[in-house]
Formats: structure tokens, sequence, C-alpha cells
């Protein structure tokens, strides 16, 4: 009260006489002092709130990149970034020291990011490289059998049933002089992945349509793909030298789907050819240049190459192949290199030959090992400057990969659990998957996945590329799985002499449609299928019979429709029901059932019976008694002539 005059003073001593309730203040309460002792919190990770949004998002890193600019892109604090780089090994004195692009992607990955590497080409030599090239169209279009005639090789003859199940790459060269890298891709429904990733890949797409076939849904498909990788396309119409063939037609139904072909205003060019008579093909090599002059294809020739893996194999003798092609730079044999989540040291580079090289320039199609586990088609090739460079990075790629499959399994069953009470149970069928190359074991399962229907749910268990091994038959005993063997040696008599003791199923294919057909056999085979009410047989009513009073206990009297089996046939245990003018009037069981007097099970159709239904009365002669039955129907297996299979419930 410094500051208070003395009229405030004497109020205040004026309220206090009186009685009026003051607010005073009270002591203040002890900072530190607590009743309970201090509860341990656990440790939360800083980096916990970003695991969520960053799992979608895709940064982009660059060699040289700052710490500044890292935080910038994946939204973190600059610190926390820091602290990843002292946990990787990398000691950095300023935010603004420039990482390498391997650090950049480890970080990244640390956060929960996954990362789009952007490698400049300034100070390096630029050189134009050959085209490349891939061969799309419809199944038995003539794909192979175009590209047999350009490198003069019999491929198509080698392939089982004539159908095309890898993606083969391989240099032409042209007598010109100048070179096409070609990638062949397989025209099956099934095989849509691969010819995605040829897409992706490709500078130019050449689209096989068979004069006599026509535009057909792999065609379309084809197309898309090209659509999506905003590549050229070259049409070859291919078959002309049969009787049947009418290229005209095919170039109306292009036209009809949106492709400007030249004859027509457009930009892409139309040439027709003949595989068998090998007619037309200088004019697609001409076309086919034409193009690749147009785009003036370059690439860096110096410095780490970037590569694409686009087959992966596992060898008996050399252990895992990747078949790749050089997009930038070159490949040199000895170099470190991570490929998706598998590192290793290059130890040969062969061309498609089979000769080996000391390296690989762009655009070049070859075949490296030293890999230490199988690639996935698809995968990028990096270079790395050291061994443990590439195990840290191959580590991280695979630590992610695991954590993004775990978040995926769990937010799969929390949709399941929401979903349980709508869905019926299913029956499940397991299934272990091996084949010759990557490729197609990702085909396979993705084709065996369309089969999966509301009735029958398609496990695939397990997947590798190779021989059908013992523990693969261990596995299919502990889950009760069929194995299929496609593309790949039939199994040691010893091995199937196990399996089969053992009730386990195994299939060896070397054709798509075959093995598909008998995958969706056995599924219309495990289905339990539904249950359907149907009309086993009708009787009309001719007359109307009353038995009075007979028995008190049944409650007095019975009426008995006189009846003739018009339709199939009635049975006495089936359920009835009574039609008048179409309407249903009563639904119930028969508690009698007489022909010529005398009690029967079953009567057929002509004959004339006596029927009594279980309280009703109500007869009309011309009325229509229904035998009802519980069937059960099984699903269909459809497979159409595109190659597309499915399963109708």
């Amino acid at each position: 009260y410094f500051h208070a005059s003395s009229e405030l003073l004497a109020r205040k001593k004026n309220e206090e006489a009186l009685g009026l309730k003051i607010h005073k203040k009270e002591k203040p309460r002890g900072k530190f002092k607590r009743e309970q002792p201090p509860v341990e919190a656990p440790y939360v990770s800083k980096l916990k709130k970003s695991s969520k949004s960053l799992q979608e998002k895709t940064v982009e890193i660059f060699d040289g990149m700052t710490i500044v600019e890292l935080a910038k892109r994946t939204g973190e604090r600059i610190a926390a970034l820091q602290d990843i780089l002292i946990n990787v090994g990398e000691s950095v004195d300023s935010e603004f020291d420039p990482l390498s692009i391997d650090i950049a992607e480890l970080i990244a990955m640390e956060l929960g990011a996954s990362v789009k590497r952007i490698h400049a080409s300034e100070g390096a030599e630029i050189l134009s490289r050959p085209p490349i090239v891939t061969v799309m169209g419809h199944v038995d279009h003539g794909k192979t059998s175009l590209l047999d005639a350009l490198r003069q090789t019999s491929v198509a003859a080698k392939e089982a049933g004539g159908i095309t199940q890898h993606l083969g790459a391989f240099v032409v060269r042209m007598p010109s002089g100048a070179s096409i890298t070609f990638l062949d891709t397989p025209g099956h429904a099934a095989f849509s992945a691969m010819r995605a990733r040829g897409a992706a890949v490709t500078d130019i797409v050449v689209l096989v349509v068979a004069a006599d076939d026509g535009v057909m849904p792999q065609t379309l498909e084809a197309m898309a793909h090209a659509k999506a990788a905003n590549v050229p396309i070259v049409v070859a119409v291919n078959k002309c030298d049969k009787p049947a063939a009418n290229p005209d037609r095919v170039k109306i139904q292009l036209a009809s789907e949106g492709l400007l072909l030249e004859e027509m205003g457009g930009d892409i060019q139309v040439v027709e050819v003949s595989a068998i008579k090998k007619t037309g093909l200088d004019n697609l090599e001409e076309a086919l240049l034409l193009q690749a002059e147009m785009m003036n294809l370059k690439a860096r020739l110096d410095g780490l190459a970037q590569a694409y893996v686009v087959e992966a194999r596992l060898d008996k003798g050399r252990g895992p192949l990747a078949t790749a092609i050089v997009k930038a730079g070159t490949l040199v044999c000895g170099q470190y290199v991570v490929v998706g989540l598998e590192w290793g040291r290059i130890r040969a580079i062969r061309d498609m030959v089979g000769k080996a090289i000391e390296q690989a320039t762009p655009a070049t199609p070859v075949e490296i090992e030293g890999l230490k586990g199988l690639p996935m088609a698809g995968d990028d090739i990096i270079v790395v400057q050291s061994e443990e460079r590439a195990r840290m990075l191959s580590a991280g790629r695979k630590k992610k990969f695991d954590k993004d499959r775990l978040l995926k399994i769990s937010s799969g069953r929390a949709e399941a659990l929401e979903q349980s009470e709508e869905v019926p149970q299913r029956a499940e069928m397991p299934i272990i998957v091996k084949a010759d190359v990557q490729g197609t074991v990702q085909a396979v399962t993705d084709a065996l996945k369309t089969l999966n229907s509301p009735q029958v749910f398609v496990n695939v268990v397990h997947v590798g590329v190779g021989p059908i091994s013992q523990s693969d038959v261990d596995l299919a005993q502990a889950c009760g799985a069929c194995i299929i063997g496609f593309n790949v040696k039939s199994p040691p008599s010893s091995l199937s002499m196990a399996a089969t003791q053992a009730g386990i199923k195994i299939l060896m294919h070397s054709v798509i449609y075959h093995l598909l057909e008998a995958i969706g056999n056995m599924i219309v085979d495990k289905a339990p299928g539904t249950f359907e009410t149907q009309v086993a047989g009708e009787a009309e009513v001719l007359d109307i019979f009353e038995l009075k009073g007979k028995s008190k206990a049944k409650g007095g009297d019975v009426k008995i429709a006189g009846c003739r089996v018009i339709d199939g046939c009635v049975s006495r245990s089936s359920t009835m029901r009574l039609l008048r003018s179409g309407e249903v009037v009563f639904e119930g069981s028969c508690t009698s059932l007489k022909q010529e007097q005398h009690d029967v099970e079953k009567v057929g159709k002509g004959n004339e019976c006596g029927l009594v239904l279980c309280n009703c009365d109500n007869f009309r002669v011309g009325d229509i008694i229904q035998c009802l039955e519980q069937v059960v129907r099984k699903p269909k297996f459809i497979s159409s002539e595109s190659g597309v299979v499915r399963i109708e419930c």
C-alpha cells in the first residue's frame, strides 16, 4: 500500500471492521513439493511423428546437397538430421557442407521417406547412343517372329507353346551400320507388369498388330503403357502375307482408338511387314532410325553408371544374375553396386551372346554376376565407392522395406476386422510359386491373385527363383500348400516321392494358359459353393378329395389334392410351394404322398398322385404345386480368347 491514499486505507479498515469477506493472498505452495513419487516416462523418439506423413512422400536427392536443403525437402529439423549423420558414422562440420548422394539417401530412409535420385550431367562427355526399342502387342501377333527375322535367329521355336514368357533384351546390327537395342515383351494378359517395365526404360515402342486379327485387348493395354510413359509409337502391321490380312481395317481400328497415323495427318508411322516372308523389314528399320534421329538421343559416357534391371534369375553355378540395360555412364567390372535391396561387387559382365566384356556403355543390354541376392525386376543399379557404403545402403533399404511392409500388413488387418461382419468366410488355397526368373515369378503371382473369388482366397505363401527344393516341400507340408513350378526343371524322383507321401501336389508348367486353367479347376473343386433353391418338379391339381374327421388328434377334416406331375419329379421330403395364377399362396412341408393307395417317396413325370400339405387345405382345381430342393452351386472357371481368366461365382 505504498501508493494508496489515506481515504483508501481508511475504507479498507472499515470493511474489515464490518465483517466483509476480503480475498487474502494465499501462501505460495512449494514448487517442487510432491506427495507422490515421480513416474518414469518412456523415451519417445523425436522422429516418431513424421513416420506416417513421410512414408508416402518422395524426396528428390542429388550429389552435393547440403543438410539445410535436405531438411527443407523432408520437413525435419537440422539438429535431427545431424543426429542421424552421427549414427551413420559421418562427420560434417557445418550444415552447409555438401553430402554424397548415398548419405543423403540413408538420412531420408531413416526418416521414412522414399527417395528419387537426380543425376547431373554437367561437365561430362555427352555422345549419341543407339535407341532402345520395345516390341509390344497382343499374344500370338508375331512379335518374336518379327525380331527373329530381324536378327536371323530362332527364338520363337524355343519358346514353350510358341508364346514369349520372358522379357528378352538384345542388340540388332542393321545393314546400314546402325545398331538398335530391342526389348521383347510377352503379350499374355498375365505379364502386364513386364510390359510396363519395358515401356519405362524404352525410347520407342513398336506396336505389332496382326493384319488378320486386328486390335485386341493387350494391344490397347500396350498403347496405354506407351502413352503413360510418354514414348513415341511406331506401328508394325504383321502377317500381311496371309490371305485373310486386311491392313486397312487395322489402321481404321487404331485411328478409332486415338492413334494419329501419318496417312490420316498424324505423326505415327505405320509399316506393313511379314515376319515369315521377311518383307517390309527395311522400311521398319528406316522408320525406327528416323524416329530416333528426330528424338536426338544422347547419354553421358563417362562417370558412374546408371542402369536398370530388366530381368533376374538364379543360376546353379554362377549364383544371382541380373539382366540390365545401362542408361548413362559406363558400368565397369569390379565396381561395388547396390541393386534394389541387394548389393555386391560385379564379378563379370557378359553381353547377350554370353561373351565376357570389361565394361558396358549406354543402351547396352548386359548380364552382371556377383550380387549377394536376387534383385527385383525393375530395380535401379547404383554404383557406390566402397563395400562399406554398399552394405550400409542395402541394410537401410531392407530396413525401410520391412517397415513399410509391416505398416501395410497392419493397416490391411485393421480394414479386414472392420469388414469381417459383412464378408462371408472363404476357403483358403495356399500356393508356393517357383519360376526360372524374377519377372516370371512376379507375373505368375499377379495372375494367380486375379483368380481370387468370394468363395476361395488364393494365398501365395512363398515365391522363389530356381528349382523346387526340399525346403519348399517342408513349407508346403507345414501350411498345406500346393507347389507350382513354372519353367523350371522337374524335381528329382526322391523329392517327388516325398511330396506324394505327404499329400502335396506339385504342378509343373511351361505355358501360362495351362497353369491358370489347372489352378482355376482346383479352385472350383475347393470352393464350398452356394446353396440355391431350385424347382425339382411341378404338379397340377386336377381334383380335391376331402377326408371327413378320421382323426380328431389331427384336427378333423383332411383335404387331399389329386395331382398329375407335369414336369420333373415330386419328392415327399422336399418343401412344397402352392401357386395360384402365378402368385405364391403357401409354402411348407408335405405330410403325405400316395400313389395308387401306396405311400411313396417320389412320383415321376406323367404319373398321378395324392398330396397332403402341412397346415394347408386351401386347394383349388388348376393350382400348381412346385417341389423345391436345395442344391450346391459351384463357381465356374472362365477363360476368354484374349487370355484373361476369372472365377465366376
